[in-house]
């Protein structure tokens, strides 16, 4: 597992970003935010990958059919947002390999909790989806690294209309309205596509302040957990109005 407080460079999977201030150059910097967003990268996507993996064994095994059909499914489903909470409200206080393993945690309870979606929807519409939103996530993400316009108080505007997606959804497990759940998929694909632009500006921002810092291994697994909630987000409310039912 990476020490995150080496002041050494590394490269690789988990790689902690070098300091460019040290060099005084702009080259320094550069590489350093290099690393840092391919270390985000690499967290993020063996996070999705894992819970696939997860979902799919879970589901393929038969106990997913067993476990989402009994009171044991609000364990499940609501285990990933205790992981969330935990790791972005105690963040200061842990070590950040206590991060890191609550982040490996978080992406098995959730593929746990994704298990559900190979009982519904073909495994053909899933894989279309998937890459459908592999491909999205990747240009919006490069449209944030990218851009020169501040997107934060586009930020403050996508956040809103997560809550309020929430709040909606809500509703309509007592409403139970097609056009509404359809309406909501739809403005999450939108939320969500904005906010893998907005916070992979974020991070690039919050490298400058962070690297070298002993946060800066921290700020990693958490810039992970952020796009890894932006894609998977987006991949579910796509899937519920592009995947094919069983």
């Amino acid at each position: 597992m990476a020490n995150w407080n080496d002041p050494q460079p590394r490269t690789g999977f988990g790689a902690s970003p070098s300091l460019g201030a040290r060099t005084g150059t702009r080259a320094g910097y550069d590489a350093g935010l290099r690393r840092h967003m391919l270390s985000i990268y690499n967290y993020m996507a063996s996070g999705v990958l894992l819970s696939g993996v997860v979902a799919m064994l879970f589901a393929q095994s038969g106990l997913a059919l067993q476990v989402l059909t009994s009171p044991l499914k609000w364990v499940i489903m609501l285990a990933p947002l205790g992981f969330v909470m935990a790791m972005s409200f105690g963040a200061n206080r842990m070590r950040t390999s206590t991060l890191q393993a609550l982040f490996w945690g978080f992406a098995i309870v959730m593929g746990l909790s994704l298990s559900s979606i190979f009982l519904v929807f073909t495994g053909a519409s899933i894989a279309t989806t998937f890459f459908a939103t592999a491909a999205a996530f990747a240009g919006l993400s490069l449209v944030g690294y990218t851009t020169k316009k501040d997107l934060s108080a586009m930020g403050s505007f996508l956040i809103m209309g997560v809550v309020g997606i929430l709040v909606a959804s809500v509703v309509n497990i007592f409403v139970g309205s097609s056009a509404l759940q359809m309406g909501i998929s739809v403005l999450g694909v939108l939320i969500f596509a904005g906010l893998t632009a907005y916070d992979t500006q974020r991070l690039k921002q919050e490298y400058y302040v962070l690297a070298g810092t002993e946060f800066a291994g921290k700020a990693i697994v958490l810039g992970a957990l952020s796009l890894y909630l932006d894609f998977i987000n987006m991949f579910q409310f796509l899937l519920s109005f592009m995947g094919q039912r069983d």
